[in-house]
């Protein structure tokens, strides 16, 4: 999906691993995500499917949240006026409206990319759909600018608060994965649109 402000932010390196980066107990969440990375198990997937994965997860993970994500665990998305929310608390236990626009329900899934669900009402919000579509065409646009797919990747984003950083290093993990078993790492965007059948991929080329 997206985030509101100035769209997303990607920087290549590798995650300084520090045993207390917020507060005392959180080294054994980095061990936790580790053992689970090395455990993946990911199909192949089309350039597509990534860009779609992609957008969806990185709009969950720069929405606020400040707990360690469970995959198959229902969340529910909110947006405020600053931003948007995930929360463990759904509308009915919130109260009609006191937490900003319900947005939708998120899943982590096993492959630690992370699924929404629209609310019907939400679905039928017209400036929220426009919201979407400009930053859906932003997020295009970087992926047609990287050198390579997986140079997109949120390896590590210095911006993000420590799970959500964390769980974004693991997106990039797993897409990585799927790209290499597809036989798309290391190519443009363009390159990877152009091994998809059909007719589409054919004019792209042309």
């Amino acid at each position: 999906m997206f985030r509101s402000g100035n769209g997303f932010g990607y920087s290549n390196g590798i995650m300084n691993r520090n045993p207390n980066p917020q507060g005392k107990g959180l080294a054994p969440v980095l061990d936790s995500l580790t053992a689970s990375r090395t455990q993946l198990s990911v199909p192949p997937k089309r350039v597509d499917q990534i860009s779609s994965e992609l957008f969806t997860s990185l709009f969950v993970l720069h929405s606020e949240f400040h707990f360690k994500p469970v995959p198959g665990k229902r969340y529910c998305l909110y947006r405020k006026a600053d931003g948007f929310r995930l929360s463990l608390i759904t509308p009915a236990e919130w109260g009609d409206g006191r937490f900003g626009q319900y947005i939708g329900e998120c899943v982590l899934q096993p492959d630690l990319t992370w699924t929404l669900r629209f609310d019907e009402r939400a679905a039928q919000d017209q400036r929220l759909l426009a919201l979407i579509e400009s930053q859906r065409r932003a997020f295009e646009q970087r992926l047609a600018a990287a050198e390579s797919l997986d140079s997109a990747l949120p390896v590590f984003d210095a911006s993000l608060p420590f799970f959500r950083r964390v769980f974004a290093s693991a997106l990039a993990h797993s897409l990585g994965l799927s790209m290499r078993k597809s036989g798309i790492l290391g190519l443009s965007y363009r390159q990877a649109q152009g091994l998809l059948p059909g007719p589409g991929a054919r004019e792209r080329d042309a």
